[in-house]
């Protein structure tokens, strides 16, 4: 076991490292950020050794694989990373490379960057769903010389675009199966890197006495991780963070939501968005807590009940597939379970947010919740996995405030965030005793808000970005004179409470040809609010009216068609079927019946829609590898049925491109129904009902 004095060897000699103004070198959670001689654990290789030393046989990583969980503790994690760090040196790894990684949740990848940045060399995580042309831009963008890949499928993608890498030395890869018969002077096991990197150090004392000298060397100042944009608004730019900028604004939000090395995550966001980075990877080394990782994407919600996390994050689409799922369960439940349900569900909208946040309750309504806490809502937050929760939070996009209501009002303790890449994550936050569904909370610890004249959102945070890789001209065109990094969202601080309120990207942000405002974003959320959509697209800047464009939920539509006897051989001909478009037109009335109690977008109400003939796909550039729409992408390829909705055609024929995954294209072609809408403030609808 490491103790205090056995990482003597590795603090700098030049003094204390002084923090910003409003910084303390108070202790975290009873974990003292300098200790040892007056040395600054301002690297991740530092923070791991304290780790090893201070929670030697607490667990660091777990992953399920067959059915079963492993453990790692801190010491072996310590010890596995610097064998791994050792072979990846001597397979040619050099302080300053990228090296890219690519896949899904897994010890070992994140292992990668931990010997990478041991290296000071740079991880560059990778979206592993990528397809093969977004692969290759990164991978030669960044420049990366060798690859980190989880299996034989990413390690074949790699491969079909090596002839555009020329850069590109070796791949290391994690799962074997499948990979024996490859070229192994190209492509190597990870456990053989780590266990020829073990062997090595041992016999070798000159390579032990470079390895450590390479952690002494790491300061503040070096690049943690690039981490690419998801490019909605065009080509994805690399995102430079230094490692002193990731260590205090994530000490910042450890502090502030209580995260200690008591706790437990569930990794299964992409390794190569921020929040995974930032929630998962970086919180867990500064709190200590453990990483777990999921078996697959399949097994998610049974291994997020076995681990019982205590700190949870998912985007709304997250929470929206979880509901969509409870409800489904609910419909086959007997009459007797789905009226409490609903009963209590009620009890708990009128009262469960008032309990939650310490209001006054009148005694009979704390009855009734306690009562229903028994019945419903403890068993339900079970059944989701959510038991052991205390602190969850949802980003990315704004979240529909009847979701947002429903967590909260069955007592899981879920907070919004707002954050960007160029932040490193956290712009703003909710404390736990000032929360709003219409708000994304006040600034983070030690950031700065402002907003200017146009409504744009700027901030000045501890983990901003140094740059955008290889690009000064877009770093300056983001940055302000004195400092501040532009969102391009556009919102506004709540004279009431100080939150921030985001109303849309600042340009998408629009008005209807007779001057109501257009907030497509807004529109949008409201919409996927309803378990039978999973997508929605608005227009209307410019127009006369708003139309929308929809995607259904494939899962929540088929069991209702299941169960209605609706029989369809596909996506296309359920998404076309005239009882689909009946039902989910009542949920765009439902729709414009709230809108009209908006004073500000009454007139924005939808006039007419259409359900597309196909899913919006990442993979054909109509989402972001976060799942955000890339609206005016979707306005050029569907542009035959926009035109079609604004000019009172009642159908359109429509034929689109689609990306398999390995590369190959396709065509899907259908003709598609537009379907007119009523609106509640007595205006008429464009042409009669389809």
């Amino acid at each position: 076991m490491l103790d205090h004095a056995a990482l003597a060897w590795l603090l700098p000699k030049t003094g204390r490292h002084h923090h910003k103004q409003g910084r303390t070198n108070a202790p975290v959670f009873g974990i003292e950020t300098d200790m040892a001689g007056g040395g600054s654990f301002d690297t991740f290789p530092k923070l791991l050794l304290r780790n090893a030393a201070q929670f030697s046989t607490r667990p660091a990583f777990r992953l399920k694989e067959l059915g079963i969980w492993q453990s790692w503790t801190w010491a072996q994690v310590a010890e596995i990373v610097r064998a791994y760090a050792a072979g990846l040196h001597r397979l040619g790894l050099q302080p300053g490379d990228t090296i890219a990684v690519v896949g899904s949740n897994r010890p070992k990848l994140y292992w990668t960057m931990m010997a990478a940045q041991t290296l000071r060399a740079i991880p560059v995580p990778v979206y592993s769903d990528a397809v093969a042309d977004e692969l290759a831009f990164v991978l030669a963008h960044a420049e990366a010389k060798l690859v980190a890949a989880q299996d034989q499928e990413q390690v074949d993608k790699v491969l079909s675009v090596s002839d555009r890498l020329p850069q590109l030395d070796k791949i290391v890869y994690d799962e074997t199966r499948g990979l024996d018969s490859y070229d192994h002077c190209r492509s190597i096991a990870i456990g053989k890197v780590i266990e020829d990197g073990r062997a090595a150090l041992a016999g070798d004392a000159a390579l032990s006495e470079r390895i450590d000298e390479f952690v002494r060397a790491g300061n503040g100042s070096d690049i943690a991780v690039i981490l690419y944009t998801s490019g909605t608004t065009g080509a994805s730019k690399g995102v430079m963070l230094s490692t002193r900028g990731c260590i205090d604004a994530a000490t910042d939000t450890t502090r502030f939501d209580g995260l200690t090395y008591d706790d437990v995550v569930l990794a299964y966001l992409p390794l190569a968005w921020v929040g995974d980075h930032y929630l998962n990877y970086v919180q867990g080394i500064i709190a200590g807590f453990c990483t777990a990782c999921p078996e697959s994407s399949d097994t998610i919600e049974q291994d997020r009940h076995e681990i019982g996390p205590t700190f949870y994050f998912a985007p709304p689409r997250g929470f929206e597939a979880m509901l969509t799922r409870l409800m489904i369960r609910m419909e086959d439940a007997a009459p007797i379970k789905r009226r409490t349900f609903k009963y209590f569900l009620e009890v708990a909208r009128r009262y469960g947010e008032q309990v939650s946040s310490g209001k006054s309750v009148p005694l009979s309504g704390r009855l009734l919740y306690a009562l229903g806490r028994f019945l419903v809502y403890e068993p339900l937050k079970n059944v989701l996995g959510l038991s052991r929760v205390r602190v969850a939070y949802t980003a990315g996009e704004a979240i529909g405030p009847d979701l947002f209501a429903f967590y909260r009002s069955i007592g899981l303790n879920l907070k919004q965030l707002y954050g960007q890449t160029e932040a490193f994550l956290y712009v703003t936050c909710q404390p736990d005793s000032q929360i709003y569904s219409d708000t994304v909370g006040p600034a983070a610890p030690n950031v700065d808000i402002r907003i200017t004249e146009s409504s744009e959102v700027q901030f000045h945070s501890p983990g901003m970005f140094i740059g955008y890789f290889k690009d000064q001209a877009k770093t300056a065109e983001v940055m302000t004179p004195d400092g501040y990094v532009k969102t391009g969202d556009a919102g506004f601080l709540d004279e009431k409470t100080g939150h921030l309120k985001i109303i849309d990207r600042a340009k998408d942000v629009g008005k209807l040809a007779d001057g109501t405002m257009f907030a497509p974003k807004y529109l949008e959320n409201k919409l996927k609010f309803f378990p039978n959509i999973r997508e929605a697209v608005t227009f209307g800047d410019s127009k006369e009216f708003v139309c929308a464009m929809l995607n259904i939920d494939p899962i929540a539509v088929a069991n209702w068609a299941e169960r209605n006897n609706v029989a369809y051989g596909s996506y296309q001909e359920l998404a076309g079927h005239p009882l689909v478009y009946e039902m989910v037109a009542k949920d765009v009335a439902a729709v414009n019946r709230s809108l009209a109690q908006e004073k500000m977008l009454a007139g924005a109400q939808i006039r007419r829609f259409v359900i597309l003939h196909k899913e919006l796909d990442a993979d054909d550039g109509e989402l972001t590898r976060t799942q955000k729409v890339r609206r005016r992408f979707i306005a050029e390829r569907y542009a035959p049925l926009l035109t079609a909705l604004y000019d009172g055609s009642y159908e359109a024929d429509i034929s689109t491109e689609v990306t398999f995954e390995d590369g190959r294209k396709g065509t899907i072609a259908a003709r598609v129904k537009i379907r007119d809408m009523q609106v509640t403030n007595g205006a008429k609808p464009r042409g009669k009902a389809a």
